[in-house]
């Protein structure tokens, strides 16, 4: 736990120097990664991780009752943001996405493995490959959607395909034999999704740096609101729908509680969505979930 909070807050130290002392270029290299992440490195870990996958394993009801947990959590965010604080659709997208979004492969999994014992660590990787994942997809959707109103239906879908290059590695991975996707390299991709994630908090680093430096940043409305869907109502909704089916492991319940996960910067940078609403929402949701996770930690 504590090398992933070092990980954490030098990743973000780190974009934040860069932001102070090279400004146009810290924002360039933010642009060049974005992009490296959204059409090169996401594409690359999709295919071989998915190619790989065993898609056809019954992960078991509470992988349904997450989808539904997830989906109410959207549907909150959605009604908040455009009928409640009026937001703009960039805005309302961001808030919407970010609610559903959940760091649950570079931080959840480690969490869990620290509190629940290696032993749950299967369920916890279970949980980020067929719930966090598909969740990925479908923020693109989301994105599109909000954003491409007026649009012919035929446009608006060609932006979605087009803006979502791990979407298209999806499909090809789920019909690609396995001699494609030889083991070296399914090896490499499960390692460059560690390194995914580090990228994503370094670009948070420059956003915060942008927007004044502060860190953490300060807390409107619209974070604030993402912040309470996915680290309080989200698990709980989760909690509540688990009373109805026996044995949802623990490690779903938690990996639900997880932060807002880095990759919405990718899909922000995808669909010039509000990059302010992420950082922030980033920011505090990483901060608040892991002093829980170390005060957990350190009582057990």
């Amino acid at each position: 736990m504590p090398v992933l909070a070092l990980a954490i807050a030098t990743s973000v130290a780190a974009g934040v120097w860069a932001q102070r002392r090279h400004s146009d270029g810290a924002q360039a290299l933010t642009r060049r990664l974005l992009d490296a992440l959204l059409y090169v490195a996401m594409p690359f870990i999709t295919f071989f991780v998915v190619a790989r996958a065993d898609l056809t394993a019954d992960a078991g009801a509470g992988i349904l009752l997450a989808y539904v947990a997830i989906a109410l959590t959207g549907l909150a965010a959605w009604a908040i943001s455009t009928r409640v604080l009026h937001l703009e659709p960039r805005a309302a997208a961001m808030v919407v996405i970010a609610a559903i979004m959940a760091n649950t492969g570079y931080f959840g999994a480690p969490v869990v493995a620290t509190l629940l014992g290696h032993d749950e660590l299967g369920a916890a990787v279970t949980f980020d490959a067929l719930v966090s994942a598909p969740v990925f997809y479908v923020a693109f959707l989301i994105a599109a959607m909000l954003t491409t109103r007026g649009q012919p239906p035929a446009a608006r879908l060609r932006t979605y395909v087009l803006r979502n290059p791990p979407l298209i590695a999806v499909a090809a991975a789920l019909v690609a034999p396995d001699v494609l996707a030889p083991d070296a390299l399914v090896d490499v991709a499960r390692v460059a999704v560690l390194a995914v994630a580090p990228i994503g908090f370094f670009v948070v680093g420059v956003q915060l740096a942008a927007e004044g430096g502060r860190f953490p940043p300060p807390l409107g409305v619209p974070a604030a609101v993402v912040v309470g869907l996915r680290i309080v109502v989200a698990p709980l909704l989760l909690l509540g729908l688990a009373t109805l089916v026996a044995d949802v492991p623990d490690a779903y319940l938690l990996q639900a509680a997880m932060p807002v996960g880095v990759n919405i910067l990718v899909v922000a940078h995808a669909y010039d969505l509000d990059a302010t609403i992420a950082a922030a929402a980033l920011a505090w949701s990483t901060t608040f979930t892991l002093a829980a996770a170390l005060v957990a930690a350190a009582a057990t």
